[in-house]
């Protein structure tokens, strides 16, 4: 018993030691576009060439994000590997969660920081047209992600490749289906994940107003 024990744990600790490898690299692509969405859109800049590089990137790289919703694939591998339902349960379903709803909230919040822009500038008419296209342009990044293994970086090394094997690939009926799901997908999700988000950090800030009343009655509602 204690000998299976042992075994069950080095299996663990192994499996876990492979995991955080790709899925600290993933999480840290997932962050890129969220990182580039406070500077672009919360961060008052004129629209400079920089601007737009920047802006380029940010879109190069938000497919990152939800595409950490596919990864999900690798817990199948695992289950196998370890075939224990406490560790299963315990360890690696909650693990696989945390990581992909980070990544997912990383492209809810940076989609929020570009409505906010959007509105900033005059043009609050175009968020929800913008989240769609953003959707639909998402999916393609994730399927030439998942199924062709383009980075966003091929954008700039072969860039001719992307486009012309990447347009190519999701012409027949099977991309389109996976690709039509998956814009569903993100789609339903990103507008649940919104409206928590929103709802958290309006609930944050109405916590601030009151615990600011109590320090000084006299300040107004906002």
């Amino acid at each position: 018993m204690k000998e299976e024990l042992i075994e069950l744990i080095a299996r663990v600790i192994q499996v876990l030691q492979i995991n955080m490898r790709w899925m600290t690299w993933n999480l840290f692509l997932a962050f890129i576009p969220l990182a580039l969405s406070v500077w672009l859109f919360r961060i008052k800049r004129g629209r400079s060439w920089v601007w737009w590089l920047g802006f380029l990137v940010f879109f190069a790289f938000l497919p990152n994000a939800p595409y950490l919703l596919t990864d999900v694939i690798h817990l199948i591998d695992d289950i196998r590997t370890i075939q224990s339902v406490w560790m299963i349960t315990l360890v690696l379903i909650p693990l696989y969660l945390l990581v992909i709803l980070a990544g997912f909230e990383a492209y809810v919040i940076s989609l929020i920081n570009l409505g906010y822009y959007l509105h900033r500038i005059g043009k609050s008419q175009w968020i929800l047209r913008v989240e769609m296209a953003t959707h639909a342009l998402c999916a393609i990044g994730v399927y030439w992600g998942r199924f062709l293994r383009f980075n966003s970086w091929d954008f700039v090394t072969q860039l001719d490749t992307v486009l012309t094997k990447g347009i190519e690939e999701i012409l027949g009926k099977q991309p389109l289906v996976i690709i039509a799901i998956t814009f569903g997908v993100l789609a339903v999700l990103h507008w649940i994940m919104k409206r928590v988000t929103l709802g958290f950090t309006r609930q944050g800030k109405s916590d601030i107003i009151i615990n600011q009343q109590h320090v000084n009655p006299n300040t107004p509602n906002i």
